[in-house]
């Protein structure tokens, strides 16, 4: 058979046609009744019909990557974990607002198309979109010869979701003496991967398959710890108490992600020492020389969202959240700050063991 002149560029056409139909069963497990259709149309369709039950629907809508978290994916040739770390940065995004994610869609780009590996990137997507509870409605798959190496790939997407509009949570919510309930991380999730493999394999030249007796297994098993996908969990506690506003813990960390969500006039004071963060955030800051305000300003630390509420409304928090399995606890305040000055996040003491 002669090789088509497409196929002589780097591009396969029939390995795509079979990364689409390695993929076609974990994309089925993410289908809500409201998916028109399946796979392999030029778009993905939604039955609008199911917001008739809203009184007021308002959508939100969310896009992130994975960034250079991929490149652990690719050294270790691990790529089913990688689509929890995409839907983590998007459909946790969306859910701060209050909002259910209904469907997300991707975008992958290649170098060159290997159907299983592809699939096994698809099969992570869906595999977190069942656990957020949307519906993976479409996506894309780009080889790019020439761009990116045959074994380099990258991973983006976006998400909808809908709410209320008298449900919204915001800064107008926000009250002087309510609590800030931290949730905890399930590691470093997806940000800060430059500044962590600059430090850990560059500098100090450690390899992925080092064991790594803090950490309890070997670096690239670490570094490639799943984002926790909190969706459900956040759109339960919402049902179940009262809160007013919340956080994701993404690049920029804790402070500065948690004053994008605080009205004018008030300052929130976080207390370190009522959390200890996992090993991995030691080790970054201790083998690196990193600062402590550099360490804050780029990784989670150990808190990957925080909700806002009523005092009186923390312990049913923080027993719910148990209850689903999460890391929860009172990590601050929301005080009164300067008048008509932007909301603050303010970090006192000192982290035990950091």
């Amino acid at each position: 058979m002669t090789q088509s002149a497409y196929a002589a560029a780097g591009v396969d056409i029939e390995a795509g046609d079979r990364a689409v139909d390695l993929m076609k069963e974990w994309v089925a497990k993410t289908r809500r009744p409201e998916v028109i259709g399946g796979i392999g149309g030029f778009a993905g369709l939604f039955d609008a019909s199911a917001l008739k039950d809203y009184r007021h629907p308002v959508l939100a809508t969310s896009t992130d990557g994975v960034g250079t978290k991929v490149a652990i994916a690719q050294a270790m040739d691990v790529h089913d974990t990688i689509g929890f770390d995409l839907m983590g940065m998007l459909v946790d995004d969306l859910v701060v607002c209050g909002a259910e994610p209904l469907w997300v869609t991707d975008y992958i780009a290649c170098g060159k198309v290997v159907p299983e590996r592809i699939a096994a990137v698809v099969k992570g997507i869906a595999e977190a979109a069942v656990v957020a509870g949307c519906a993976l409605l479409g996506g894309e798959t780009a080889e790019h010869p020439g761009l990116l190496r045959p074994d380099e790939y990258d991973v983006a997407g976006a998400t909808t979701g809908v709410v209320e509009a008298d449900a919204v949570l915001g800064p107008d919510r926000v009250r002087t003496g309510d609590v800030a309930v931290a949730i905890g991380s399930s590691g470093l999730h997806s940000n800060g991967y430059s500044l962590v493999r600059h430090v850990l394999l560059e500098q100090a030249g450690w390899r992925l398959d080092r064991d790594v007796p803090e950490l309890g297994r070997t670096l690239g098993e670490e570094l490639l710890t799943p984002t926790r996908v909190y969706a459900q969990d956040c759109l339960a506690l919402i049902r179940a108490v009262e809160v007013h506003a919340m956080s994701h813990v993404t690049g920029g960390g804790l402070a500065n992600n948690l004053a994008r969500v605080l009205p004018s006039g008030v300052e929130v004071v976080l207390d370190r020492a009522s959390w200890t963060p996992a090993p991995i955030f030691g080790l970054v800051q201790q083998v690196g020389g990193v600062s402590r305000a550099d360490l804050e300003a780029t990784l989670n630390l150990g808190v990957g969202m925080v909700a806002l509420l009523p005092a009186d409304a923390a312990d049913a928090a923080v027993a719910l959240l148990g209850e689903r399995g999460l890391s929860a606890w009172v990590a601050g305040e929301v005080r009164p700050g300067t008048p008509a000055e932007p909301g603050t996040v303010r970090l006192v003491n000192s982290h035990l063991g950091l």
